[in-house]
C-alpha cells in the first residue's frame, strides 16, 4: 500500500511539473506578452504602466497589445526598453493622445522637444496599428511622435498634429510604412536616416513638409518611396522641404504629388550655404505637383543610374528589414 501511495504521489508531482512547464512555455511564446485595456480586462489599464513594468534590455521581444480606446497619456519608451513592440487593436480606434505644445510646456528655447505625445528612446522598437496624436491644435510647435533612436519601425499608423508632428531624429535608421502623417509646418523634421514607403503625407495649410537636419557626411536623410502627397482643399502653396541644417537630404522617388506642391519645390530657408551643401532630389514622380523643369536650380532630378542607390536595403540595411518582418510576425495573434 505504501508503494502504491508513493507511486501515486510521484505521478502527481510529475503531472504538476509538466503542467507548469507547458504554462511557462505558453507565456514565453505568447505573441501578446502584455495586454492593455481601459476596461480592466487586460494586464494593465495604461500603456505607460505596461512599459514601466517591462524588463530592461530583454533578450526576448516584449509585445504590448493595446485594445481599442482613447488613451490620454504622455508616453515614453525609455532607452532601456529595447526589443519592444506596441501593437494596437486597430489604427483607427487605438488612439494615444496628449496636448502639450511649446508655450504650454514653457521650458525655454528648446520647449519643442518636450511636447511629444509618444517618445521613443529605445532601439529595436515596433509601433503598429496606432493613432498617435498631438491634440493641442494649431498653436505652434507640438510633436505627436518623437523617435530618437536606431532601428525603429512604424507601420500602419496615423500620426496627426499640426506643426512639428513627427520628429524623426537621432543618428539611427527608421522605417515608416503604410502610415498617414499630417501637419502644417515642418511636420516631418530631424536628423534621422528615415525610409517612408506607401505613406500618405497630408498638408493642412500652406507651408513646408520636411525640415531635415541630416548630419554632414551621412549617405541618406529622408527618402520617400511610392508615397502620396495630399492636402486640405484650400491649400495651394506647399514646399517639399527646407533645410533645418545646411546638410539636409530629402529625396522623393515614384511619389504622387498633389497640386498643392509649388513649382519651385524647395526652399533654402534663407541659407545660401544650404544651396551648396544640401541634397534635394526627385525621381519619376507624378501628379499635378510634379514639375521638374521649374524646380529650384540647386535641386536634382535623379537619373536612372543615380536612383538605383535609393533602395530600402541600402538606406536602412537588409538586416533591419529582415528583423522588421520577424517583429511583425511575432505581433500577430
Amino acid at each position: 500500500m505504501k508503494n502504491i501511495k508513493k507511486i501515486a504521489f510521484t505521478f502527481v508531482l510529475v503531472c504538476v511539473s509538466f503542467s507548469n512547464a507547458v504554462s511557462q512555455t505558453a507565456v514565453k511564446t505568447d505573441a501578446f506578452y502584455k495586454t492593455v485595456a481601459q476596461d480592466g480586462s487586460g494586464d494593465y489599464t495604461t500603456i505607460q504602466a505596461a512599459i514601466n513594468d517591462s524588463k530592461s534590455f530583454p533578450y526576448q521581444r516584449i509585445t504590448i497589445f493595446i485594445k481599442n480606446g482613447t488613451y490620454h497619456e504622455k508616453i515614453k519608451i525609455h532607452e532601456w526598453n529595447t526589443n519592444m513592440s506596441l501593437v494596437g487593436e486597430s489604427k483607427e480606434n487605438t488612439v494615444i493622445t496628449f496636448d502639450d505644445y511649446f508655450n504650454k510646456v514653457n521650458l525655454g528655447i528648446n520647449s519643442t522637444f518636450y511636447t511629444y505625445t509618444l517618445l521613443v528612446e529605445a532601439n529595436d522598437v515596433l509601433l503598429k496599428n496606432l493613432t498617435i496624436e498631438n491634440a493641442s491644435g494649431d498653436v505652434g510647435q507640438a510633436v505627436a511622435l518623437s523617435v530618437f533612436s536606431d532601428r525603429v519601425a512604424v507601420i500602419d499608423c496615423r500620426i496627426t498634429g499640426n506643426q512639428d508632428t513627427l520628429y524623426a531624429s537621432g543618428k539611427g535608421c527608421q522605417y515608416y510604412k503604410n502610415c498617414y502623417i499630417e501637419g502644417t509646418t515642418d511636420f516631418i523634421f530631424g536628423s534621422a536616416t528615415a525610409w517612408f514607403e506607401d505613406c500618405e503625407i497630408h498638408s493642412k495649410k500652406d507651408s513646408y513638409i520636411t525640415a531635415a537636419s541630416t548630419p554632414e557626411g551621412t549617405d541618406f536623410g529622408y527618402v520617400f518611396k511610392d508615397c502620396k502627397l495630399t492636402s486640405n482643399e484650400a491649400v495651394s502653396k506647399v514646399y517639399l522641404g527646407r533645410p533645418w541644417r545646411i546638410y539636409a537630404k530629402t529625396v522623393f522617388v515614384n511619389c504622387t504629388l498633389g497640386k498643392h506642391i509649388l513649382p519651385e519645390g524647395w526652399h533654402n530657408w534663407s541659407k545660401p550655404d544650404a544651396e551648396k551643401n544640401s541634397f534635394y532630389a526627385e525621381y519619376k514622380c507624378t501628379g499635378a505637383g510634379y514639375s521638374p523643369t521649374t524646380r529650384v536650380k540647386w535641386s536634382h532630378q535623379l537619373t536612372k543610374s543615380q536612383a538605383k542607390k535609393y533602395k530600402v536595403e541600402n538606406v536602412i540595411g537588409a538586416n533591419f528589414l529582415k528583423d522588421i518582418q520577424q517583429w511583425e510576425s511575432q505581433a500577430k495573434k
